[in-house]
């Protein structure tokens, strides 16, 4: 399905120019610098993440396409990074017929990180708002990372870990924030409902 640009070649082909003004090298060098920033996995060196880039694998996202779509038990085996474009990440809620939007990612994002490590159902689903180009891990690829580089592997599953507890834990200040608005809010109808 992938085919590989970010390892050495002699000459790179015409797709792999076009995915790089620089080639192959260009495209492997942006992803391992896209995978250490701020949005991703800071806790990698440099030297870690050009050694993970070698077993991702490119993709392009044409806009409009549906590439995780929640609920989706069969297709978890991956994550990505995105190099180029724009996600918007949207979920069903109840109440409404239309999906709410979450967020909207951008470069250094990464996507799918959840399914990929517990196997589970997606609970998002992620349009491309736009062009994608992106690197994709899948769960074979990271497997043979800890067959064949156990600490790089071992520091990706750390900073995967890390990158979660923080979005655990920032769940949970708005989960906490919502109950504090939804018992202001019963207060205030109390209130108003004793004065009658």
């Amino acid at each position: 399905m992938f085919r590989k640009i970010f390892t050495k070649k002699d000459t790179p082909t015409d797709s792999e120019l076009q995915d790089s003004a620089n080639g192959p090298e260009a495209a492997a060098e942006l992803a391992a610098r896209l995978l250490i920033a701020p949005t991703a996995l800071m806790q990698l060196t440099l030297a870690d993440s050009q050694v993970v880039v070698r077993y991702m694998h490119p993709q392009r996202v044409t806009p409009g396409t549906i590439f995780i779509r929640e609920g989706d038990g069969r297709d978890t085996g991956f994550m990505l990074l995105l190099l180029d474009g724009e996600v918007t990440v949207e979920t069903k809620v109840a109440s409404r017929d239309e999906p709410i939007v979450i967020t909207l990612l951008g470069p250094g994002s990464l996507i799918g990180e959840l399914s990929l490590l517990d196997g589970k159902p997606r609970y998002a689903s992620c349009i491309a708002a736009t062009p994608l180009r992106c690197a994709v891990l899948t769960r074979e690829a990271l497997q043979l990372l800890m067959d064949e580089n156990p600490l790089i592997a071992a520091k990706l599953l750390l900073a995967l870990a890390l990158r979660l507890s923080e979005r655990l834990r920032d769940s949970t200040d708005k989960l906490k924030m919502y109950v504090q608005l939804t018992q202001a809010m019963e207060q205030e109808i109390a209130s108003r409902a004793s004065i009658r």
